[in-house]
């Protein structure tokens, strides 16, 4: 049960924002920039990364929620995203998002954690500037996301099924507001 007055039944931050949408529609504003907006790195692989920095925050909601999205968006190779989870150094993945997601763990950690060696790593990788900003800000918004939902205990469905519908909406329609869609 939420620490707040919040919908009954809703789950995560949908129903923080209900709460407050003159702050969740930036919040949301911010998901589809971080996750939707134009990158050079993909949608699955932005939504990988908030869901790999969520696995280590130990926010069940939005690492299961946004490992769902980025399953949906990887399409056939959504296998990808649970050996990301369980070990990403040995999942197969790119070399460059191997790179990133060592930025992103070390961002999650603190943001002064990460060093030159793990830049010049990842542009060894071909990680461009683009890349590892994109990559740096997904690991502190994601950070923050994930201590809000689970600072207000938000709602966090058990059911699998329930992310996989998450995902799929996540992945069709981007971060909307809640009723927007």
């Amino acid at each position: 049960m939420a620490h707040i007055s919040v919908p009954e039944g809703v789950p995560g931050i949908r129903s923080l924002v209900m709460f407050r949408p003159e702050s969740g529609q930036h919040l949301y504003a911010l998901a589809q920039v971080v996750l939707r907006g134009e990158s050079p790195l993909t949608e699955a692989e932005r939504e990988l990364i908030a869901a790999y920095v969520s696995s280590r925050n130990e926010c069940k909601f939005c690492r299961d929620s946004h490992a769902a999205a980025s399953r949906f968006l990887f399409k056939d190779n959504k296998q990808v995203v649970d050996l990301v989870l369980e070990q990403y150094d040995t999942a197969p993945i790119s070399q460059k998002l191997k790179t990133l997601l060592n930025i992103a763990g070390k961002v999650q950690q603190s943001g002064k954690d990460v060093n030159q060696t793990d830049i010049e790593a990842a542009r060894k990788a071909g990680a461009t500037d683009r890349d590892i900003h994109d990559t740096v800000l997904i690991a502190a918004t994601f950070s923050m996301f994930n201590r809000y939902v689970d600072g207000l205990a938000s709602f966090t469905p058990t059911d699998p099924m329930a992310y996989e519908e998450m995902g799929k909406r996540l992945g069709e329609k981007g971060y909307v507001l809640p009723g927007k869609n």
